[in-house]
């Protein structure tokens, strides 16, 4: 949800001449970010433009450095050159952070979506202030070190745990990044930035990296499920990101089933309650089945489920619990919104060659709806890359209406 927004119908006023140029340039400009480089003549078959209002129109964006001339091609007729033209990648630059409870990953990419540099630093901060400076000063690291000045930096998109509320302006149902969900928090990001930024929810940017480089690519009703320190769910329909009325859908943390009655009366529906499916399902919680199965309770996770893959019984008791209960969710899922795909990220999600034998079992005990479920393509950059892919639709508008500013 960016912080600070702009469109085209705020920079001129309705029908003046200015106005229908930056309809026209900006219609030139969406072409060639999506079709790739073009000639003058194919732009104007494609706008129904003239070839002079093409010609014109290209020359001020040229000037701008919005689009470059990047070759030329032979002619059907007479074997005349045309030269060719696409946006140029070096209008400005992007950042995409994705904040975890124990890591921090950073990347800053052209507006072509090409990754200059990233970073991966441990997340030691002990409260939210510590933590947008730590994430701040990462940015500026990572901007410097990819050759950039910060002013180049036209959108920052900052995926985490919790659903951004826009009326409170707090970050809601992050229990597990200490004090993140404080009042102000926003402004602080803001201050540290100083820049154009958006606060996402770390499972929908998961969803829109797969949309963008993943298994969405071929699929246009799907949702990405990750599972980790928490766990969440973005919901992809017909191509586009439903978020629910108040952001938070997908929020498959606070479904009602997961953990046993007498661990159900023990849940407290304070503002740091995690919810009943994620208290069961997520990291502490598979270690707290761990426990119950006579594991050492110094074990990890991955330990758990490296003991697992070599065969350990106890361990693998808890593996397919753990199928057991992600094939609630996904029988759910599929009785409500009829996916194409289920993806499967996050820590957890990714060891999917463990978890798939137990999850499709339970699933054909529970429902004659089966999606096809997939471990992410991504890997662990799922919600890095939705964090990228979703700074470029802000950023390629803001440069646009910076360019159309400054002409007004």
């Amino acid at each position: 949800m960016p912080m600070t927004n702009g469109s085209l119908s705020h920079i001129s006023q309705p029908g003046t001449p200015s106005l229908l140029r930056a309809i026209n340039e900006r219609s030139l400009l969406e072409y060639l970010r999506t079709h790739g480089p073009t000639s003058r003549a194919q732009l104007a078959r494609a706008s129904g433009l003239s070839k002079p209002t093409v010609s014109q129109a290209l020359a001020s964006l040229e000037q701008a450095q919005l689009v470059k001339a990047v070759g030329q091609s032979a002619s059907s007729k007479g074997g005349r050159v045309a030269i060719l033209y696409e946006p140029n990648p070096e209008a400005g630059y992007v950042l995409g952070i994705d904040v975890g409870r124990s890591w921090v990953h950073a990347a800053v990419a052209n507006l072509a979506g090409h990754i200059l540099a990233r970073a991966d630093q441990q997340n030691h901060a002990q409260n939210a202030s510590s933590l947008v400076a730590f994430i701040s000063q990462l940015a500026h690291d990572l901007v410097m070190n990819a050759g950039l000045s910060w002013s180049q930096v036209v959108h920052a998109v900052i995926g985490t745990p919790g659903v951004l509320d826009a009326q409170s302006k707090r970050v809601l149902f992050s229990a597990n990044l200490p004090e993140w969900g404080k009042q102000g928090l926003l402004a602080e990001l803001q201050a540290a930035f100083h820049l154009d930024l958006s606060v996402e929810n770390d499972a929908n940017l998961a969803a829109l990296g797969e949309r963008s480089f993943g298994w969405g690519t071929d699929a246009s009703t799907f949702v990405s499920l990750t599972v980790g320190t928490g766990i969440g769910m973005g919901i992809v329909i017909n191509g586009v990101l439903y978020r629910g009325a108040h952001g938070a859908a997908g929020e498959i943390g606070f479904l009602p089933f997961g953990l046993n009655e007498a661990e159900e009366q023990g849940a407290v529906l304070s503002e740091n309650y995690l919810g009943m499916f994620e208290e069961a399902t997520s990291a502490e919680g598979i270690a707290r089945l761990a426990r119950k199965h006579s594991l050492p309770s110094s074990l990890s996770v991955k330990q758990i489920f490296d003991a697992a893959e070599q065969g350990d019984p106890q361990a693998l008791a808890v593996i397919e619990q753990e199928g057991y209960h992600l094939a609630q969710a996904v029988a759910t899922i599929a009785a409500v919104l009829d996916p194409e795909l289920v993806v499967i990220g996050g820590g957890i999600g990714q060891r999917i060659e463990l978890l798939r034998a137990p999850l499709e079992r339970r699933l054909q005990q529970l429902t004659p709806l089966r999606p096809r479920i997939v471990a992410t393509k991504l890997g662990a950059d799922s919600v890095l890359l939705g964090a990228i892919a979703t700074a470029l639709e802000t950023a390629h508008n803001l440069v646009f209406q910076h360019y159309f500013n400054g002409l007004s």
